[in-house]
Protein backbone atom coordinates (compact mmCIF):
# COMPACT_ATOMS: atom_id res chain seq x y z
CA UNK A 1 0.00 0.00 0.00
CA UNK A 2 1.67 3.24 -1.12
CA UNK A 3 1.99 5.90 1.48
CA UNK A 4 0.53 9.27 0.89
CA UNK A 5 1.38 10.79 4.41
CA UNK A 6 3.60 13.44 2.37
CA UNK A 7 0.79 14.19 0.28
CA UNK A 8 -1.20 17.56 0.86
CA UNK A 9 -4.95 17.20 1.26
CA UNK A 10 -6.93 19.28 -1.85
CA UNK A 11 -10.75 18.57 -2.78
CA UNK A 12 -10.59 15.12 -5.63
CA UNK A 13 -13.51 14.31 -7.94
CA UNK A 14 -14.05 11.83 -9.68
CA UNK A 15 -16.89 10.75 -12.75
CA UNK A 16 -17.35 7.30 -14.19
CA UNK A 17 -19.35 5.43 -15.95
CA UNK A 18 -20.73 2.81 -17.13
CA UNK A 19 -23.92 0.52 -19.27
CA UNK A 20 -26.14 -2.50 -18.74
CA UNK A 21 -26.59 -3.45 -22.39
CA UNK A 22 -30.22 -5.44 -22.65
CA UNK A 23 -33.39 -5.63 -24.70
CA UNK A 24 -35.81 -3.02 -25.13
CA UNK A 25 -38.28 -5.15 -23.30
CA UNK A 26 -36.74 -4.64 -20.28
CA UNK A 27 -36.26 -0.68 -20.84
CA UNK A 28 -39.51 -0.07 -21.54
CA UNK A 29 -40.53 -2.03 -17.61
CA UNK A 30 -37.54 -0.22 -16.00
CA UNK A 31 -38.45 3.13 -17.35
CA UNK A 32 -42.66 1.56 -15.82
CA UNK A 33 -41.33 0.82 -12.52
CA UNK A 34 -42.99 -3.00 -13.58
CA UNK A 35 -40.37 -5.23 -12.69
CA UNK A 36 -41.69 -7.38 -10.02
CA UNK A 37 -38.44 -7.62 -8.00
CA UNK A 38 -38.25 -4.01 -6.80
CA UNK A 39 -37.75 -0.21 -7.33
CA UNK A 40 -34.73 -1.11 -9.90
CA UNK A 41 -33.00 2.44 -10.29
CA UNK A 42 -33.68 3.42 -6.38
CA UNK A 43 -32.05 -0.21 -5.40
CA UNK A 44 -28.80 -0.19 -8.12
CA UNK A 45 -28.80 3.46 -6.64
CA UNK A 46 -28.07 2.59 -3.37
CA UNK A 47 -25.95 -0.10 -3.49
CA UNK A 48 -24.00 1.61 -5.52
CA UNK A 49 -23.50 4.63 -3.15
CA UNK A 50 -22.71 1.39 -0.35
CA UNK A 51 -20.29 -0.02 -3.16
CA UNK A 52 -18.31 3.26 -2.96
CA UNK A 53 -18.16 3.64 0.58
CA UNK A 54 -16.90 -0.23 0.80
CA UNK A 55 -13.93 0.58 -2.03
CA UNK A 56 -10.94 -0.12 0.64
CA UNK A 57 -12.76 -3.47 1.38
CA UNK A 58 -13.08 -4.67 -1.70
CA UNK A 59 -10.40 -3.49 -3.47
CA UNK A 60 -7.38 -4.77 -1.49
CA UNK A 61 -4.34 -1.79 -1.79
CA UNK A 62 -6.81 0.86 -2.10
CA UNK A 63 -6.80 3.66 0.61
CA UNK A 64 -9.84 4.24 3.17
CA UNK A 65 -11.39 7.78 2.20
CA UNK A 66 -13.73 9.91 4.09
CA UNK A 67 -16.47 10.17 1.36
CA UNK A 68 -18.08 13.74 0.92
CA UNK A 69 -20.31 13.19 -1.83
CA UNK A 70 -21.35 9.95 -3.95
CA UNK A 71 -23.89 10.42 -6.64
CA UNK A 72 -25.33 7.75 -8.89
CA UNK A 73 -27.42 8.66 -11.74
CA UNK A 74 -29.16 6.49 -14.70
CA UNK A 75 -29.79 7.32 -18.53
CA UNK A 76 -31.59 5.55 -21.24
CA UNK A 77 -30.76 4.14 -24.48
CA UNK A 78 -32.60 1.97 -26.77
CA UNK A 79 -30.54 -0.84 -25.85
CA UNK A 80 -29.20 -0.03 -22.22
CA UNK A 81 -29.34 1.75 -19.08
CA UNK A 82 -26.61 4.06 -18.51
CA UNK A 83 -25.01 4.25 -15.02
CA UNK A 84 -22.77 7.85 -14.27
CA UNK A 85 -21.39 7.92 -10.57
CA UNK A 86 -19.10 11.06 -9.51
CA UNK A 87 -17.43 10.41 -5.65
CA UNK A 88 -16.08 13.88 -3.96
CA UNK A 89 -13.70 13.48 -0.58
CA UNK A 90 -10.94 15.80 0.63
CA UNK A 91 -7.46 14.12 0.89
CA UNK A 92 -4.27 12.63 -0.37
CA UNK A 93 -5.32 10.42 -2.57
CA UNK A 94 -7.86 10.41 -5.02
CA UNK A 95 -11.29 9.05 -5.57
CA UNK A 96 -11.31 7.51 -8.57
CA UNK A 97 -11.50 3.87 -7.39
CA UNK A 98 -14.99 4.16 -5.40
CA UNK A 99 -16.62 6.27 -8.96
CA UNK A 100 -15.79 2.74 -10.31
CA UNK A 101 -16.88 0.37 -8.02
CA UNK A 102 -19.94 2.74 -7.76
CA UNK A 103 -20.62 2.18 -11.50
CA UNK A 104 -19.58 -1.67 -11.31
CA UNK A 105 -21.67 -2.24 -8.18
CA UNK A 106 -24.92 -0.79 -9.51
CA UNK A 107 -24.32 -2.38 -12.11
CA UNK A 108 -24.31 -5.72 -11.03
CA UNK A 109 -27.36 -4.77 -9.19
CA UNK A 110 -29.41 -4.00 -12.27
CA UNK A 111 -28.26 -6.89 -13.96
CA UNK A 112 -29.40 -8.46 -10.82
CA UNK A 113 -33.34 -6.98 -10.92
CA UNK A 114 -33.62 -7.59 -14.49
CA UNK A 115 -31.94 -11.27 -15.01
CA UNK A 116 -35.44 -12.80 -14.68
CA UNK A 117 -36.24 -11.15 -17.80
CA UNK A 118 -33.02 -10.81 -19.48
CA UNK A 119 -30.34 -13.17 -18.66
CA UNK A 120 -28.24 -12.36 -21.31
CA UNK A 121 -28.09 -8.68 -19.90
CA UNK A 122 -24.31 -7.52 -20.13
CA UNK A 123 -22.49 -4.81 -17.96
CA UNK A 124 -20.04 -3.27 -20.26
CA UNK A 125 -17.72 0.05 -20.91
CA UNK A 126 -16.94 0.68 -16.83
CA UNK A 127 -14.66 3.91 -17.28
CA UNK A 128 -13.20 6.74 -15.75
CA UNK A 129 -14.68 9.85 -17.23
CA UNK A 130 -13.05 12.58 -15.25
CA UNK A 131 -10.99 13.38 -12.11
CA UNK A 132 -9.87 16.34 -10.73
CA UNK A 133 -7.67 17.37 -7.67
CA UNK A 134 -4.20 16.58 -6.72
CA UNK A 135 -0.57 17.37 -8.50
CA UNK A 136 -1.81 16.81 -11.40
CA UNK A 137 -5.20 18.83 -11.61
CA UNK A 138 -7.62 18.12 -13.65
CA UNK A 139 -7.77 14.62 -16.64
CA UNK A 140 -10.59 14.39 -18.92
CA UNK A 141 -10.92 11.11 -20.82
CA UNK A 142 -10.53 11.75 -24.32
CA UNK A 143 -13.95 10.89 -26.26
CA UNK A 144 -14.42 8.43 -29.05
CA UNK A 145 -14.73 9.69 -32.89
CA UNK A 146 -16.77 8.83 -35.43
CA UNK A 147 -17.03 9.67 -39.28
CA UNK A 148 -19.67 12.08 -38.26
CA UNK A 149 -17.42 14.63 -36.61
CA UNK A 150 -14.63 14.62 -34.04
CA UNK A 151 -17.05 15.04 -31.06
CA UNK A 152 -19.03 11.96 -32.79
CA UNK A 153 -23.23 12.46 -31.59
CA UNK A 154 -22.36 13.20 -28.11
CA UNK A 155 -24.70 15.04 -25.68
CA UNK A 156 -25.13 15.82 -22.02
CA UNK A 157 -28.45 16.39 -20.17
CA UNK A 158 -27.67 18.38 -16.67
CA UNK A 159 -31.12 19.28 -14.86
CA UNK A 160 -30.98 22.58 -12.40
CA UNK A 161 -33.32 21.36 -9.39
CA UNK A 162 -32.66 21.75 -5.99
CA UNK A 163 -35.24 19.27 -5.09
CA UNK A 164 -34.29 16.88 -7.34
CA UNK A 165 -30.76 16.85 -6.06
CA UNK A 166 -31.99 16.42 -2.74
CA UNK A 167 -34.24 13.57 -3.79
CA UNK A 168 -37.18 14.78 -2.63
CA UNK A 169 -38.78 16.03 -6.21
CA UNK A 170 -39.01 13.69 -8.84
CA UNK A 171 -37.44 15.17 -12.42
CA UNK A 172 -39.40 14.63 -16.00
CA UNK A 173 -37.83 16.63 -17.44
CA UNK A 174 -34.15 15.54 -17.73
CA UNK A 175 -35.34 11.79 -18.51
CA UNK A 176 -37.57 13.30 -21.36
CA UNK A 177 -35.05 14.81 -22.87
CA UNK A 178 -32.67 11.79 -22.84
CA UNK A 179 -35.12 10.23 -24.65
CA UNK A 180 -35.71 12.83 -27.54
CA UNK A 181 -31.33 12.67 -27.45
CA UNK A 182 -31.79 9.12 -27.90
CA UNK A 183 -34.55 8.70 -30.50
CA UNK A 184 -32.02 10.80 -32.67
CA UNK A 185 -29.07 8.21 -32.34
CA UNK A 186 -26.83 10.28 -29.74
CA UNK A 187 -24.59 8.90 -26.64
CA UNK A 188 -26.19 10.85 -23.81
CA UNK A 189 -24.35 11.11 -20.40
CA UNK A 190 -27.03 11.93 -17.50
CA UNK A 191 -29.52 13.18 -16.13
CA UNK A 192 -26.95 15.26 -14.44
CA UNK A 193 -28.56 16.61 -11.33
CA UNK A 194 -27.51 19.64 -9.50
CA UNK A 195 -28.97 22.33 -7.49
CA UNK A 196 -29.73 25.54 -8.69
CA UNK A 197 -26.96 26.58 -6.37
CA UNK A 198 -23.84 24.30 -7.71
CA UNK A 199 -25.34 24.39 -11.59
CA UNK A 200 -21.66 26.12 -12.51
CA UNK A 201 -20.05 23.15 -11.18
CA UNK A 202 -22.83 20.91 -13.08
CA UNK A 203 -22.16 22.68 -16.38
CA UNK A 204 -18.60 21.79 -15.56
CA UNK A 205 -19.42 18.43 -15.23
CA UNK A 206 -21.69 18.32 -18.39
CA UNK A 207 -18.93 19.89 -19.94
CA UNK A 208 -16.62 17.28 -19.07
CA UNK A 209 -16.03 14.94 -22.32
CA UNK A 210 -16.36 17.39 -24.65
CA UNK A 211 -19.47 16.12 -25.89
CA UNK A 212 -20.86 17.86 -29.18
CA UNK A 213 -24.16 19.19 -27.42
CA UNK A 214 -25.29 19.94 -23.85
CA UNK A 215 -29.16 20.94 -22.94
CA UNK A 216 -29.88 21.92 -19.47
CA UNK A 217 -33.28 22.43 -18.28
CA UNK A 218 -34.31 24.51 -15.37
CA UNK A 219 -32.95 27.63 -13.49
CA UNK A 220 -33.86 29.78 -16.37
CA UNK A 221 -36.43 32.34 -14.53
CA UNK A 222 -36.22 35.24 -12.26
CA UNK A 223 -36.21 33.41 -8.75
CA UNK A 224 -33.32 34.60 -6.68
CA UNK A 225 -32.01 30.77 -6.68
CA UNK A 226 -32.09 30.63 -11.08
CA UNK A 227 -28.62 31.07 -12.08
CA UNK A 228 -28.74 28.55 -15.42
CA UNK A 229 -27.86 31.66 -17.87
CA UNK A 230 -25.76 33.48 -15.47
CA UNK A 231 -23.62 29.99 -14.99
CA UNK A 232 -23.82 29.50 -18.89
CA UNK A 233 -22.69 32.94 -20.10
CA UNK A 234 -19.46 32.37 -17.95
CA UNK A 235 -18.53 29.40 -20.28
CA UNK A 236 -19.85 31.05 -23.55
CA UNK A 237 -17.52 31.76 -26.52
CA UNK A 238 -19.88 33.01 -29.26
CA UNK A 239 -24.28 33.19 -28.32
CA UNK A 240 -26.72 31.79 -30.56
CA UNK A 241 -29.66 34.46 -29.52
CA UNK A 242 -31.88 33.50 -32.36
CA UNK A 243 -32.10 29.90 -30.97
CA UNK A 244 -32.77 30.96 -27.42
CA UNK A 245 -35.58 33.95 -29.09
CA UNK A 246 -37.26 31.15 -30.83
CA UNK A 247 -37.86 29.14 -28.03
CA UNK A 248 -39.42 31.77 -25.97
CA UNK A 249 -41.46 32.68 -29.20
CA UNK A 250 -42.77 29.10 -29.41
CA UNK A 251 -43.55 29.46 -25.73
CA UNK A 252 -45.62 32.48 -26.01
CA UNK A 253 -47.78 30.79 -28.00
CA UNK A 254 -48.62 28.49 -24.97
CA UNK A 255 -48.35 30.90 -22.13
CA UNK A 256 -47.01 34.20 -21.60
CA UNK A 257 -44.87 33.30 -19.09
CA UNK A 258 -42.81 31.86 -21.15
CA UNK A 259 -41.21 35.18 -22.04
CA UNK A 260 -40.17 35.64 -18.73
CA UNK A 261 -36.94 32.75 -19.65
CA UNK A 262 -33.77 34.35 -19.74
CA UNK A 263 -32.40 30.53 -21.33
CA UNK A 264 -29.34 30.90 -23.18
CA UNK A 265 -28.27 29.02 -26.35
CA UNK A 266 -24.37 29.49 -27.47
CA UNK A 267 -20.89 27.65 -28.34
CA UNK A 268 -18.40 26.59 -25.55
CA UNK A 269 -15.45 25.38 -27.06
CA UNK A 270 -16.94 23.75 -30.00
CA UNK A 271 -20.24 22.57 -27.78
CA UNK A 272 -23.35 23.56 -28.33
CA UNK A 273 -25.41 24.72 -25.26
CA UNK A 274 -28.78 25.28 -24.43
CA UNK A 275 -31.01 26.39 -21.50
CA UNK A 276 -34.35 25.29 -21.45
CA UNK A 277 -37.29 25.82 -18.95
CA UNK A 278 -37.81 23.98 -16.10
CA UNK A 279 -41.25 22.59 -16.76
CA UNK A 280 -42.48 20.10 -19.16
CA UNK A 281 -44.01 21.91 -21.66
CA UNK A 282 -41.60 24.80 -21.32
CA UNK A 283 -38.88 21.69 -22.54
CA UNK A 284 -41.31 20.10 -25.29
CA UNK A 285 -41.08 23.72 -27.41
CA UNK A 286 -37.62 24.16 -26.88
CA UNK A 287 -36.97 20.38 -28.45
CA UNK A 288 -39.44 21.43 -30.89
CA UNK A 289 -37.54 24.62 -31.89
CA UNK A 290 -34.44 22.12 -32.21
CA UNK A 291 -35.81 19.51 -33.77
CA UNK A 292 -35.22 20.60 -37.53
CA UNK A 293 -31.84 22.96 -36.79
CA UNK A 294 -30.01 20.57 -34.19
CA UNK A 295 -28.23 18.33 -36.99
CA UNK A 296 -27.13 21.13 -39.10
CA UNK A 297 -25.93 23.42 -36.44
CA UNK A 298 -24.07 20.86 -34.95
CA UNK A 299 -22.70 20.00 -38.36
CA UNK A 300 -21.54 23.75 -38.69
CA UNK A 301 -19.86 23.78 -35.44
CA UNK A 302 -17.65 20.77 -36.89
CA UNK A 303 -17.24 22.26 -39.83
CA UNK A 304 -18.96 20.92 -42.18
CA UNK A 305 -22.89 21.60 -43.69
CA UNK A 306 -23.81 23.90 -46.25
CA UNK A 307 -24.55 27.85 -45.77
CA UNK A 308 -27.12 27.42 -48.38
CA UNK A 309 -28.89 24.58 -46.70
Amino acid sequence: MVDVSAKADTTRTAVAAGRLVTTPEVIALVRADDLPKADVLATARIAGISGAKKTSELIPLCHQLALSSVKVEFGFADDAITIEATAKTKGPTGVEMEALTAVAVAGLTLHDMVKAVDPAATLDGVRLLTKDGGKRGHWTREPATDSASPRGRTAAVLVASTGGAAGTREDTTGPAITAWLDERGFRTRGPLVYADAEIAAGLADALSGSPALVITTGGTGVSPTDATPEATRAVLDRELPGVADAIRNRGTTVTPHASLSRGLAGVSNGTVIVNLPGSPGGVKDGLAVLDPIVDHLLAQIAGGGMHDE
